[in-house]
């Protein structure tokens, strides 16, 4: 009898299924995206009665005070220049969970297909369940959550394979995080519509399709490989193309996790990251009128206000703010053999909304690439690998379509020498094991980097 890691590996390695052939997964997204009615519409804030400024508190809220609120965010790192901004402030943890079943044989995924008002591409292929506090608690007066009893009780259901809260954007939230959950069962999962059953290796295969799977399906996976933590390896070689990627995941050297949780905690112990909440009306460079809150100078994003109708979900019509992003992002993550070993650059990542200061993310990271103009060596490296692009990944992908409005980013997995970068003093080399170390913790990787992690699928 084959191993939960076996069988994790296994699924990786089955790009199609009897159950739902990925040509069946195509056509069901395609009769949604026909048949779903959506209308998202920009509009004044004068034009609702749910969202409002309030002039008291500097921010916006709703009217149940519930959900989120945008307020403006003063944040300083040492004696560095203050950055300002306007930022979510969502104080709960939602869930993000995948269940998992093991059908003839394979392990297969039930995902759904999802429509956010923020989507570019209306369906993306989504975990289980995607439902902040406010759904669960149903402060919205919709439906319960699809699915939520068989994470709130996850272990009366089964087996519980990964379980972590991390972060969402510390660039857009302030300290928000979500529990991230993957769940085997072995009962009998009522398959309701806009679910399917998918192995693994036909969500990889989606993940190279442009915008197709979402953020959050994609954070949650990013912690499937720690089924592996602790394990010998030699009798799941097999499942491994890539020997230098198994050998990353196997062959840990113990000395790199010291050194990334000492990269960590120095940066928390002796940086001093000062913040504050300030009117939103009092920020330099932004403008709060009945449009939203503009920048009048470089900014990542504007925040709008929009009625949305979308078919199908707990409730069907609703206004909010959305935060519009203006350019695509850039994350890169560059990975080298080192010895025989793959190995992956990771870069401390400090941003004005994140939980604990610090976490780790990707080699390059850019939220404004069309405006960028730093001269960092790991960019110009990209921008020279650029003129060819022969990258092992490259896909541009979506932020969270709930809270942002047609937000993407362009995600590349790049091979290059070790030598062709000279390393920084908030730069590691890190094997595989090392990263699964990480993500076995919560809020240590960005979810930037876990996203770009959900992406690999070393064939060799």
């Amino acid at each position: 009898m084959l191993s939960v890691a076996e069988k994790v590996l296994d699924s990786w390695n089955r790009d199609e299924s009897p159950l739902n052939t990925t040509d069946d997964i195509f056509a069901w997204i395609n009769e949604i995206n026909k048949n779903t009615r959506v209308k998202i519409e920009e509009i004044p804030f004068s034009k609702g009665n749910f969202w409002f400024y309030d002039e008291n508190k500097g921010e916006i809220l709703n009217k149940k005070n519930k959900f989120f609120s945008v307020k403006g965010l003063c944040s300083r790192i040492d004696n560095d220049p203050a950055t300002r901004q306007p930022i979510i402030f969502q104080d709960e943890i939602g869930f993000l969970g995948i269940i998992v079943k093991e059908i003839d044989g394979v392990l297969h995924f039930l995902m759904q297909a999802k429509i956010e008002p923020g989507n570019v591409n209306g369906v993306q292929v989504s975990p289980t369940i995607q439902a902040t506090r406010s759904n669960f608690t149903r402060v919205h007066g919709g439906e319960m959550p699809l699915y939520f009893d068989w994470f709130k009780d996850s272990k009366k259901h089964g087996t519980v394979l990964y379980d972590q809260i991390q972060s969402e954007q510390g660039s857009r939230f302030f300290g928000k995080r979500n529990r991230n959950i993957i769940l085997l069962t072995k009962e009998n999962v009522p398959v309701h519509p806009n679910y399917k059953w998918m192995t693994l290796g036909q969500i990889k295969k989606l993940m190279k399709i442009d915008n197709l799977v979402n953020m959050d399906a994609r954070t949650v996976l990013s912690g499937l490989l720690t089924v592996l933590n602790g394990l010998n390896g030699e009798s799941l070689k097999r499942s491994f193309h890539d020997e230098a990627f198994f050998r990353s995941v196997f062959q840990k050297d113990r000395e790199l996790t010291k050194t990334a949780f000492s990269m960590l905690n120095n940066y928390k112990m002796y940086k001093d990251v000062l913040k504050e909440f300030i009117s939103l009306e009092t920020l330099p460079d932004w403008i709060v009128d009945d449009r939203g809150i503009t920048s009048t100078k470089r900014a990542d994003f504007d925040v709008r206000y929009y009625a949305i109708e979308i078919e199908g979900r707990e409730t069907q019509t609703w206004t909010q703010p959305l935060f519009k992003a203006k350019s695509k992002a850039l994350f890169v993550l560059y990975t080298c053999v080192d010895s025989g070993v793959r190995k992956f650059l990771i870069s401390l990542r400090p941003e004005v909304g994140c939980f604990d200061k610090v976490e780790f993310g990707p080699s390059v990271q850019i939220a404004n690439s069309t405006d960028y103009d730093g001269d960092d060596a790991a960019y110009r490296l990209f921008c020279e690998k650029d003129k060819d692009k022969h990258f092992l990944i490259d896909v541009v992908l979506s932020e969270e379509g709930g809270r942002f409005y047609h937000e993407q980013n362009r995600n590349v997995v790049a091979e290059i020498e070790k030598d062709e970068l000279p390393l920084s003093d908030d730069s590691l080399w890190v094997d595989y094991a090392t990263l699964n170390s990480l993500i076995s913790n919560n809020n240590l990787l960005n979810i930037q980097l876990r996203n770009l992690l959900s992406l690999l699928d070393w064939e060799g």
